[in-house]
């Protein structure tokens, strides 16, 4: 009964999200002047209430739940190709990205959003600026991190990482600490699935990939090691609506031989006052 409920809430809350977007639009064209400010209610309405509930009803119905090599957005609907691997602990990875020089993203939130929209218009640097939340085993990435391109809050480099499950393995067999998916974005405009203000990728997600290796490769105690045709290689849509073509394959990142920085300190604090 629980579980009828839910799904008839679910359903009856797109119906009157896609109701309610309807009323706004019919009614602008009884306002004169006025219907400007409808139009931007009703696109408002459309792209941030009424196609993202459209796209959790229909994805929650046909988008199969089991790793398949992809993110997924918030409302469901496949993302951009997990296409990097890591070994080691979340501290290693943090040292040897501060190290390649990737900045940590803000989180996601009201003050971090108004100011990257600012940040846009008025085209002025933002490096630590938040990235859209992706899920990957049900949940939203673990850590992100960016590199700006000539300080343009428009175009950068970034990376998601999703810590994995315990005992979970790649389709294969191998074992891997930590999963990450690595877009270059080329300029700001709207999805084509949702309507909504986003960041539009470079659609050769193997570039950005390959950019993200090459920052780390050389780096003390990394080593990298490559699974050849992970997965078929594809061009197909993120959920944005960008096109995303890649070679399907997965480089893993081994940073079990870096030392953290927490690591480090300790063991200089041991060595003070030794001859």
């Amino acid at each position: 009964m629980g579980r009828l409920l839910d799904g008839f809430f679910f359903v009856f809350a797109g119906l009157a999200a896609v109701w309610l977007a309807y009323l706004s639009f019919t009614q602008t064209f009884t306002l004169g002047w006025a219907g400007i400010i409808m139009a931007i209610v009703f696109w408002g309405l459309l792209a941030y209430l009424v196609l993202p509930r459209l796209h959790r009803i229909l994805t929650a119905i046909y988008v199969p739940d089991y790793f398949m090599g992809r993110t997924r957005t918030s409302d469901g609907l496949l993302g951009d190709p997990v296409n990097l691997a890591f070994q080691g602990e979340r501290a290693q990875i943090e040292a040897v990205m501060a190290a390649a020089g990737w900045i940590p993203a803000d989180p996601v939130g009201l003050g971090s959003s108004w100011r990257i929209v600012t940040s846009t218009l008025r085209r002025r640097s933002y490096p630590t600026a938040p990235v859209s939340p992706l899920f990957l085993f049900g949940r939203m990435q673990d850590l992100a991190y960016q590199q700006e391109v000539a300080g343009s809050p428009a175009q950068r480099h970034h990376v998601r990482l999703w810590r994995c499950p315990d005992g979970w393995l790649l389709p294969g067999g191998r074992r891997v600490d930590w999963l990450a998916a690595g877009t270059f974005d080329r300029a700001v405009g709207l999805s084509l699935f949702t309507l909504q203000v986003t960041h539009r990728i470079d659609a050769d997600t193997d570039i950005e990939r390959d950019h993200i290796v090459a920052t780390v490769r050389d780096l003390p105690g990394v080593e990298v090691d490559v699974i050849r045709d992970f997965s078929t290689g594809y061009h197909a849509r993120n959920g944005g609506g960008d096109s995303i073509t890649t070679d399907g394959d997965l480089p893993i990142l081994d940073v079990r031989g870096v030392r953290a920085a927490a690591d480090a300190g300790a063991a200089d604090a041991g060595t003070e006052g030794r001859p």
